[in-house]
């Protein structure tokens, strides 16, 4: 289907009258692709708000918002009958529970099919950051973005490709290109650098003390932590280790055991991976290069060895050596 009937179909959905609300899992791709589908509205809707139902706690996130003037709600704050169409980006029905309250109109993403979505499906798995969707449908609308948008899409692709280092297409390359020439790179920079804050440090000098190398596989346990963005931001890091080629950081948020994998995309899947060891246990999946496994602690055994029980599960995977 070419961009510009994509386009037709999306417009169809709504009025001049439509209040919608984008909601979201807010990360950079997410909150970009957000603003995206705004600035898309901008008289096609009456009204449109994005709310996010997660807790942002990553410094360059906070920043971006700050910075971008991405104006987003906590959905703890939105009253849904004031809203009569519903968009997703960057996520789909079965990926969170607060999702599962809502009858989609639309749902563009572009992780892997994963369930039943909305009135209007865009699920692209080829493509590696939502942006670069979104950019494609500016493009196709006549839309120039703002310095601001496009400086959003840009660290949206940026950071879902890892700097193209992980699942990354010729789409996301392009899209990336024709952003460049109205981003504001020295913004960019100053929001990237924003990385770290002092309770990020004490985790990562408990995943340096708990560490564990084993087969070039990195395990860290880090107990309670303040954000899962810890772990992302830890396995992330340690990916980095000259002798490491997976990465897989746990630790305990609000009750639950959050554990994120990372590796360098030459070996079997973190997604295809995380599921075999744990999709027993509770939510599991992801991409080739990135997953997160999320599990009730209540539905462990009580008194389980946290790291040993997460090695041993990653390295038996159902009997497939992941290294």
């Amino acid at each position: 289907m070419s961009h510009i009937r994509r386009l037709e179909q999306f417009y169809q959905l709504f009025s001049g009258e439509s209040r919608v609300l984008v909601i979201i899992n807010a990360d950079p791709d997410a909150i970009a692709s957000a603003m995206a589908v705004r600035r898309l509205l901008w008289r096609h809707a009456g009204s449109v708000t994005i709310t996010h139902f997660n807790e942002i706690t990553r410094p360059d996130n906070q920043a971006m918002i700050r910075l971008l003037d991405a104006g987003m709600v906590p959905l703890c704050e939105i009253n849904d009958r004031n809203f009569d169409r519903f968009v997703m980006v960057d996520g789909q029905p079965d990926h969170h529970e607060c999702f599962s309250r809502y009858a989609f109109d639309a749902v563009i993403d572009h992780h892997p099919p994963s369930c039943d979505v909305g009135r209007f499906n865009d699920i692209r798995p080829g493509y590696g950051a939502c942006s670069s969707m979104m950019t494609e449908y500016l493009k196709a609308a006549g839309v120039k973005p703002s310095e601001k948008l496009a400086t959003a899409l840009l660290f949206g692709i940026k950071t879902d490709t890892a700097g193209f280092s992980r699942q990354a297409g010729l789409e996301d390359v392009r899209a990336f290109q024709y952003l460049y020439r109205f981003a504001n790179a020295p913004l960019l920079t100053r929001i990237e650098n924003a990385e770290m804050n002092e309770e990020d440090l004490d985790a990562l000098g408990r995943a340096i003390a708990t560490r564990e190398i084993r087969d070039r596989r990195f395990f860290a346990h880090l107990g309670e932590i303040d954000s899962p963005d810890q772990g992302v931001l830890i396995a992330d890091l340690c990916m980095k280790l000259s002798n490491v080629n997976w990465s897989i950081v746990s630790g305990i948020y609000q009750g639950r055991l959050i554990i994120i994998f990372r590796n360098d995309g030459l070996r079997k899947g973190a997604g295809n991976t995380a599921r075999e060891a744990f999709a027993a246990f509770g939510s599991a999946g992801g991409h080739k290069t990135m997953a997160r496994v999320e599990i009730a602690v209540e539905d462990l055994e009580e008194g389980l060895d946290l790291p040993v029980w997460i090695r041993t599960r990653v390295e038996e995977c159902a009997g497939t050596k992941i290294n």
